[in-house]
Parts: structure tokens; C-alpha cells; sequence
């Protein structure tokens, strides 16, 4: 991707590539040996990426398993690519053997589900066996029981490779942060794109198009959701765009989850409001309060501080808004979502957990309000950097000041 992109002027950081993919590699190796792993494989495309920095099909890799790839604590890393494509990776830096994946999910294999998954185990037993050190613990992300079985049966024994790949991710590199930014920033462009193709009778498929063309065309990649609605769909959240003609006066809320340049991810919210009319004073005071939430609890996320911390201090929005937030106050971030998920004081005791906030972590910090009378809800959402002196917003795209 060059620096500088034409469509709007818009400036990317230089990025080394090679930096951006050995750093990461480096991180993950100390992974799988503080998890006291002889090697990992992994099956996840965004694992993949991370590990090596290859990208092949991402999205359809994501629900067929049709690469992977073997990543000893020392040793060769060896990808496993999808049928004839060894060519896209055979230079890479952080590569240092591709071979062909035997592929042993139902579809490509039918009746030989059992033959293919035994083979595919024979190969990593005997990769393991010979770059492990001796370890035969092997950490996997991704492995249905067919699998698992093969791989135990050639004495392997399976950790849990998700958890190696979010140690290792939950602190960013500096080429990762450049990277990031680089992301955020197409996202910035998309949602200003969006904003000025808001206008009543424009449908609410059609405005997202807008966030859709400016990633492709500024050399993203995907959007994971279709979070955008308007009026009557903005509560409950978790809507998606459809046909709905947005109407003069509408809230429309929404959400990015953009994987844009680099392969990262820009997870942005934003809420507007359509046509040139004043806001009614319930969307104003809806949207300040939403906007007080989130303003308040990104001042909290500071190094050293616990996720109970965080949650024990988090705002806490006044009647009759009190039912209506989402269980998550923030999500790590990166190729995609990432490890830590930060929960509410409201959810804590069911399903939240504790860790400390750290330099170099890339956290998205979210807020939802709706207002049940109204039938309106409002989605807010920004991107932070935790720095020696404190978060740093990245996005540059502004709220929406009138409505405060």
C-alpha cells in the first residue's frame, strides 16, 4: 500500500512490513513457551496472520479450516496453504517451509473425514516431535474432536492455543500501533463518507455501502457486522441495516467493526442524527449522556489499573436509562477483537474476570443508551491506546457536538 492514498489526500504511516511481522512472531514464541508448549498450530485466519503475516481468502478461512499454520517456540515455521496457492507465501520472511494443507472438514472430504484427520495429525505429531524440543505439548486454536483424537492418539498432548494467541497480542508492537492508526484512520474516511450521504430517504443498506467502498477502495479488507440502523431499530441494539428508508429526524446508530488496512481492525461508533432539523431535546439529552458515559470511562483506563477497578468505577447512567446499557464496557482490539473483555459492574460476578491494564494495549471502550419511550437508542464507541500517560483516542472523526 503506498503512504499517501488519493481519494481524499487521506496520509497512511509508513509501515515495515517485515518489522511488523517478525515483532509479532517474537511475541507469539514467548507465548508458547511461557504456556510451557513445544510449538503451536493455528487454524484461525487472524491467528494465521498474526504468526506469519500471510493473508489468503481470510474471510472463507474463517468457517473452512483450509490453512493452518505450525509454529515451533524454536524452530522452523511451517504454513500449510490452501491447495495451490504456495506461491502467495514461499518468500515470505517469517516463513520458512510451505506445504500443502490436508484439509479434512466435511465438505472437502465427505466418508474421509477419519483418513484425512489422521494424516493431518501424522504430520504435526512428526513436526512437533522434531522441533519441540523434546515438548510435546502442543497448543492448537481450532481443532473439531476428530482431530483431537488423531492428535492424541500419536501422544500429543492439546493445550488451548486461543489463550497462547491472546497473551501474545494483548501487547502491540510499535509497528502494530502504526498499523492500527493506518486502520482508523481509512475508518475515519469511511464515516466521513457516511455522514455526508446521510439524508432522509436514503436507505439504511445504502449508507452502509458508503463505509464498505471507502475500505475496499483504501485498501482494507472486510466489516464483520452490519450494525447500522436508524428510528425505530436503534433499540434494542445489536439490529442490522436492512431496507428501512431512514426517515427525517431519525437517530441512526452504528457500528464499524471494520478489518482495514494492514489487516487490522477499526471498531468505531457513531450516532447522528438525519436531515438538516434540530435534534428533539430526548435524543440531545440521550446522546449527552451516552457521550458523558464514555468521555468518563476511558479517563479510567490507565496502565496499572484492574479490570474490577474499571468496573467498580465506571459510570453508571441515571434512571430510566439504567436497563438499557450492553454488558461490555470494552473489548481488546487488533486483526480483530482481541483479548481482554471488560464487563460491567452488572455482569461482573456471572461472567467477568480480572487482569491489569497495560502500556501498549489497544482497547475499544463502548457505550449504548436508549431511551424506551422514545424507541431510540444511542451508540457511541472509541478506539484508545494505553500510553505512559494515559489512553489516547485515535479516531480522529468528531462527535457530534450539536447534540451536546
Amino acid at each position: 500500500m503506498s503512504n499517501r492514498l488519493q481519494a481524499g489526500g487521506l496520509s497512511l504511516r509508513p509501515l515495515d512490513e517485515a518489522a511488523l511481522d517478525l515483532g509479532r512472531l517474537a511475541r507469539l514464541r514467548q507465548a508458547i513457551v511461557e504456556a510451557d508448549c513445544g510449538a503451536a498450530v493455528f487454524v484461525d485466519s487472524a491467528n494465521i496472520r498474526y504468526a506469519t503475516g500471510t493473508s489468503n481468502m481470510q474471510v472463507y478461512a474463517g468457517h473452512n479450516p483450509c490453512r493452518y499454520v505450525f509454529v515451533p517456540a524454536e524452530g522452523p515455521v511451517v504454513l500449510f496453504e490452501f491447495s495451490n496457492c504456495a506461491h502467495l507465501s514461499a518468500s515470505h520472511p517469517v516463513v520458512d517451509e510451505v506445504r500443502p494443507a490436508i484439509s479434512w472438514y466435511h465438505f472437502v472430504s465427505g466418508p474421509r473425514v477419519a483418513e484425512n484427520a489422521e494424516r493431518w495429525a501424522a504430520e504435526l505429531a512428526d513436526l512437533t516431535r522434531r522441533h519441540g524440543g523434546g515438548n510435546l505439548r502442543l497448543a492448537i486454536d481450532r481443532v473439531d474432536p476428530m482431530g483431537t483424537w488423531a492428535l492424541q492418539r500419536h501422544g500429543i498432548e492439546i493445550c488451548d492455543g486461543q489463550a497462547v494467541a491472546s497473551h501474545a497480542k494483548k501487547i502491540k508492537t510499535a509497528e502494530e500501533i502504526k498499523a492500527v492508526r493506518n486502520a482508523v484512520a481509512v475508518c475515519d474516511e469511511g464515516l466521513r463518507r457516511m455522514h455526508a450521504a446521510l439524508e432522509p430517504g436514503i436507505t439504511e443498506q445504502q449508507l452502509w455501502s458508503f463505509l464498505h467502498q471507502a475500505n475496499a477502495e483504501l485498501g482494507g479488507e472486510w466489516i464483520e457486522t452490519r450494525l447500522l440502523t436508524s428510528g425505530p431499530k436503534t433499540h434494542p441494539w445489536y439490529q442490522e441495516c436492512g431496507e428501512r428508508v431512514i426517515e427525517a429526524g431519525d437517530m441512526v446508530s452504528l457500528d464499524t467493526d471494520l478489518v482495514g488496512a494492514h489487516g487490522y481492525s477499526a471498531d468505531l461508533s457513531r450516532s447522528w442524527i438525519a436531515g438538516s432539523g434540530k435534534p428533539k431535546e430526548s435524543q440531545r439529552r440521550l446522546y449527552a449522556i451516552a457521550h458523558e458515559s464514555l468521555t468518563h470511562n476511558i479517563a479510567l483506563f490507565r496502565a496499572g489499573t484492574t479490570f474490577r477497578e474499571i468496573a467498580e468505577h465506571a459510570f453508571l447512567a441515571p434512571e430510566p436509562y439504567r436497563d438499557t446499557p450492553l454488558p461490555a464496557l470494552a473489548h481488546g482490539i487488533g486483526l480483530v477483537n482481541e483479548y481482554p473483555l471488560l464487563l460491567s459492574k452488572r455482569y461482573w460476578d456471572s461472567h467477568g474476570y480480572d487482569d491489569v491494564i497495560e502500556e501498549g494495549m489497544v482497547l475499544c471502550v463502548e457505550s449504548y443508551l436508549a431511551d424506551k419511550a422514545a424507541g431510540e437508542g444511542v451508540k457511541l464507541e472509541q478506539q484508545i491506546l494505553i500510553g505512559a500517560a494515559g489512553p489516547e483516542v485515535l479516531s480522529a472523526f468528531p462527535m457530534e457536538e450539536a447534540m451536546l
